[in-house]
Formats: structure tokens, sequence, C-alpha cells
């Protein structure tokens, strides 16, 4: 199969489309315009077009403290009550709708929505993002430390299992299909713990949120590392088959944050 993969698209051009087989949009997934683009240039093919998205859709404003409430598979079906707060996410939640009625356009669109990625990818920007963060801090400082109580929880999924859905949702994924994709959840504080153990330090130590942000970004801090992110995977067992083979940030951590 001939995969374009949308790296960098201009709305209202048909994005070398018509030259794939299929489409994964893997490059911003907060940039309407390019999906737009994609969406014009896939209509009426019924080839398949992969969204990725990202599960800081239904994060809180936890400020590191643990939030029970989980979110499955079909938020975004008929007769759900969800909504997201933050105006990132409403507009991120819009782009879900743009490819998901693309299926009404004779495109099999679907949307992966992964959560918190771990595992060492194999492209130019292959670090994992809140991982990366927590230990940037500790080079810089020496100390390790997490937002605020750090009870915050966020879900998880290796980079080799979301890889092998990618595959799955190109070949068999019905049109209009969200999917979350997880294989297991940690704390940030847990996550923080495991970090001061492999590298042999203390600790962790839990940060004052204003100060966290002075170091990670206001907006980075309090949208990731200090939010919950609890999402459950449904759809992609049942209907593609998928089946992840990692179910453990932290034994990752343990073994290969360093490798």
């Amino acid at each position: 199969m001939d995969v374009l993969l949308a790296e960098s698209v201009l709305a209202g051009g048909r994005a070398g489309t018509d030259r794939a087989d299929g489409v994964i949009n893997a490059a911003n997934r907060d940039h309407r315009a390019a999906v737009e683009a994609l969406r014009a240039g896939l209509e009426g093919s019924g080839k398949p077009f992969v969204h990725t998205s990202g599960s800081g859709v239904v994060g809180d404003d936890a400020r590191g403290e643990r939030n029970e409430q989980s979110y499955g598979d079909d938020i975004n079906d008929a007769g759900s009550t969800w909504q997201p707060e933050h105006p990132i996410r409403v507009a991120r939640a819009a782009i879900h709708r743009v490819v998901l009625d693309s299926a009404e356009a004779g495109i099999r669109s679907s949307v992966l929505c992964p959560a918190m990625i771990y595992g060492h990818g194999l492209g130019p920007a292959c670090n994992e993002v809140h991982i990366s963060a927590l230990v940037e801090q500790v080079r810089h400082s020496g100390v390790v430390r997490h937002a605020g109580a750090g009870r915050n929880i966020w879900s998880t999924v290796h980079i080799e299992d979301l890889a092998d859905l990618y595959l799955l949702a190109l070949e068999r994924s019905p049109a209009g299909t969200f999917y979350f994709v997880e294989n297991g959840e940690e704390s940030l504080k847990g996550l923080a713990a495991s970090i001061a153990e492999t590298l042999g330090l203390d600790g962790p130590e839990p940060w004052d949120i204003e100060a966290a942000g002075a170091f990670w970004g206001p907006q980075f801090t309090t949208g990731a590392l200090a939010s919950n992110s609890r999402v459950r995977t449904t759809r992609a067992c049942d209907i593609l088959g998928w089946k992840p083979r990692h179910g453990s940030v932290t034994e990752w951590i343990a073994a290969d944050l360093t490798s």
C-alpha cells in the first residue's frame, strides 16, 4: 500500500492524495486547514484516512490531583454529552468531527487518539513528550520532581503498539470510527519515582505548580504534566483485533529509559 504521511499540507489542494492508497495525518493534530485539505483531496475515493489526535483532549485542570473520571471510545457518538472545556481542546474535538463526518463524503476515515506515548521512536524526533520533560528537568537541576502532588494519572501506550494499530486502521477500520489508544495507566508521581530509581537519585519531590510552570511552561504544565487523561480502549481490540504487547510504562523506564 502506498501511504501518504501528511507532514505538511496546505488548505485547498489535493496534497498528493491522488497518488496514495491511503493517508495518515501524524503531522499536527490541531491544524484544521491541513485536515480539510486532505479531506478535499480524498473525497469520494473510498481511501483510508487516519488522523492522529491525542488524549489530552479529555484532560482536566487538576493541578496534580487525581480524578477518577475516564472516557471511552464513544465520546463522539450521537447522544454523547461530553464537551471539552479549554478552547484548544474544543478546537481539537471539532477536528475530530471533520474527520469522522468525512465518512459521508466517501472517505474511510478514522481517528486514533493515543494516550501518553512512551518508547524510543525511529524518526528524528524519537523522544516521548511527558517522560522526556521530566528527565530534562532532572538533568537541569539534579532533582527528580513532578508538578504538584503528582497524583494525577495518564493512560499510556507504547509506540510499537501504536504503530501496529496504524496498520490495522489503514487495512480494516470502518469509516467514521474513533479510537482511544491505551494499554495501562500511571500517575505522574509514579513516573517520576521510576525515573528516580532508574537514575539512582532520591525523590521524587512535589513542585509548586507555578514554579513548575516557569520551567516547563504554564500551558504544558497544567495541560499535560499536572492533568488527568484517563481513557479506555475497546474498539481497537474488538473491531481491529489490536493486541498490544507492552503494558507497563514503569517497566519500560527501568529497562530502556537510558538505552
